[in-house]
């Protein structure tokens, strides 16, 4: 086996610096795997285990976006600051910077996905393939879809979430216990949680800058500056192949996700049952399987093999 080849550091973007952490050998003419992490306002740990693809494929490259994580971080921002066009040119600096944007895959979970998506529709030269995750394609349809699925937990939960997120107390510890209840069923159904996904989750709560300005208290009550927003009408232009994924009790529900399978003209949608928000988490094997067939149909797997880091 080949020695572990892992490299991290940062790139300039603007006045800032992007982190990121590269999986791989360089001499391989395979395209990356860039892999966008949810939020918005997360990071890339729960999404660490992508770096195994980097065994038989391109290198793998994760990153922290901006305001989290090994990025840096702006608690001062004036809200307007936060926009997905931000986002979609730090990812294209990160793309070039690493001297990759010539050939490359997308992966994007959750927020992710939708940004990717968004970046897909521009139609950039370099890109190979797309994979959306566990993403909704606009957010007034997850924001209808949180009614359907707060509407069928335990008697009782619902009815303190909102009684707190119209006090404006979504911060009292009463309020923080009913929305684990909704977490354990539709983000990740794993107990106790993976260490890489409550090391993101921490990340976070650390500095929730971005996520409140964005997306606002919880996966549920969005009422930051994205709850109008949304990629459906981009997903038209993408004409990249396309795999969709989403967990059969995801918080990403099958009406958020089916625009992408219905309005991208080569997309094939998998559906893991065992899962809710996080498949590679919850179902592994078939993640690997699943995801390691497409990077296969897309020309991104070879017969080179590596020992992967894991952190």
């Amino acid at each position: 086996m080949a020695p572990t080849h892992t490299v991290k550091g940062t790139v300039p973007f603007r006045d800032y610096e992007t982190w990121y952490h590269i999986t791989g050998r360089p001499d391989t003419d395979l395209p990356a795997l860039v892999v966008v992490h949810g939020g918005p306002g997360s990071t890339h740990d729960y999404l660490i285990g992508l770096s195994a693809f980097a065994e038989t494929g391109g290198p793998v490259v994760l990153y922290d976006q901006l305001g989290n994580g090994g990025s840096t971080h702006l608690p001062d921002a004036d809200p307007g600051f936060w926009t997905p066009e931000l986002f979609d040119d730090e990812l294209r600096n990160l793309l070039r910077r690493l001297a990759i944007a010539d050939d490359y895959i997308l992966f994007g979970q959750s927020w992710g996905g939708m940004l990717a998506a968004r970046h897909a529709a521009e139609r950039p030269a370099g890109l190979r393939g797309l994979v959306i995750a566990n993403s909704p394609a606009s957010y007034p349809l997850w924001l209808s879809e949180m009614d359907v699925l707060r509407a069928q937990l335990p008697p009782g939960v619902d009815e303190t979430l909102r009684r707190h997120e119209a006090a404006g107390t979504t911060d009292a510890d009463e309020y923080l216990e009913a929305m684990l209840v909704f977490y354990a069923r539709h983000v990740c159904r794993l107990d106790p949680w993976p260490a890489e996904m409550m090391a993101s989750y921490i990340e976070a709560f650390a500095d929730p800058t971005v996520y409140r300005t964005m997306n606002g208290p919880n996966e549920f009550h969005v009422i930051g500056s994205l709850r109008d927003w949304g990629v459906i009408d981009h997903l038209p232009a993408i004409e990249v192949p396309t795999l969709v994924i989403s967990g059969r009790h995801d918080e990403a529900t099958p009406v958020t996700v089916r625009p992408f399978q219905e309005l991208i003209p080569n997309a094939r949608w998998e559906i893991f049952e065992d899962s809710s928000h996080v498949p590679h988490l919850e179902e592994p094997e078939r993640f690997r399987e699943v995801l390691g067939a497409f990077l296969d149909s897309v020309g991104a797997v070879g017969a080179r093999t590596t020992t992967v880091s894991g952190g």
